[in-house]
């Protein structure tokens, strides 16, 4: 069902974020009050996307067809060596189903399990696309780098 191995090079990623939410962008003080689709409330993990554009559909889902207030990105390089698995949504049953269930238990036993620094994951958003988690409790997680947070430009025909 998954492969456990390690980055060849390093990776990119993005997260968006709202600069003047709860939480800062680079946190996950937001997946130890709320369960989410690969985890359950407590645990400390970030999510991102492997490409920028996905990081904005996976945000505009949740904003019900109006522009998003203050949103910033951050472009994270994960390096190589790093320590990843990879959810096959192949094998994985249900993991998009709405409840999430299935997903949640395959990430709460990643996570509890410390398999890796990283989960790759499917986007239910945009199928053929991924998404990354990251376990923030992970040894690995310090050698993780974050740039600067940046605003973004939403395109206005998006909210037409």
């Amino acid at each position: 069902m998954t492969s456990h191995r390690t980055l060849p090079e390093p990776m990119r990623a993005f997260r968006i974020g709202d600069l003047k939410g709860e939480h800062p962008i680079w946190s996950y003080g937001g997946a130890r009050i709320s369960s989410g689709r690969w985890h359950e409330a407590g645990a400390s993990i970030i999510y991102c996307s492997e490409h920028y554009s996905t990081a904005m559909l996976e945000k505009l889902v949740y904003y019900d067809g109006e522009m998003p207030p203050y949103q910033h990105f951050l472009q994270i390089t994960i390096p190589a060596g790093t320590s990843y698995e990879v959810a096959d949504s192949d094998l994985l049953t249900g993991w998009a189903i709405p409840d999430g269930e299935a997903a949640r238990r395959f990430g709460r036993d990643w996570f509890q399990e410390e398999r890796s620094a990283i989960l790759i994951v499917p986007s239910v958003v945009a199928r053929m696309e991924r998404n990354i988690v990251i376990n923030a409790s992970h040894a690995e997680f310090s050698k993780i780098k974050v740039g600067l947070e940046t605003p973004i430009w939403w395109d206005e025909r998006l909210f037409d």
